[in-house]
């Protein structure tokens, strides 16, 4: 190989990874995201099932004694 070509490959390479891997990025971070509000809210739900006072329990307010 000619050391054009290396320079070129070594130049290119980066500049055509980098948008690649920012948008694999920020898919993975949204999934990750998405996945802890899913597991947060079926908490919620079983904790509400399990008797844990709720917002909206048997039509009370979050604040009636």
């Amino acid at each position: 190989m000619q050391w054009e070509f290396i320079i070129a490959l070594v130049l290119g390479i980066p500049i055509v990874l980098f948008p690649v891997a920012l948008i694999w990025y920020l898919n993975i971070g949204g999934l990750y995201t998405a996945v802890r509000r899913f597991v947060g809210r079926r908490a919620e739900r079983k904790r509400w099932a399990a008797g844990a006072d709720g917002p909206g329990k048997r039509g009370e307010s979050a604040g009636a004694a």
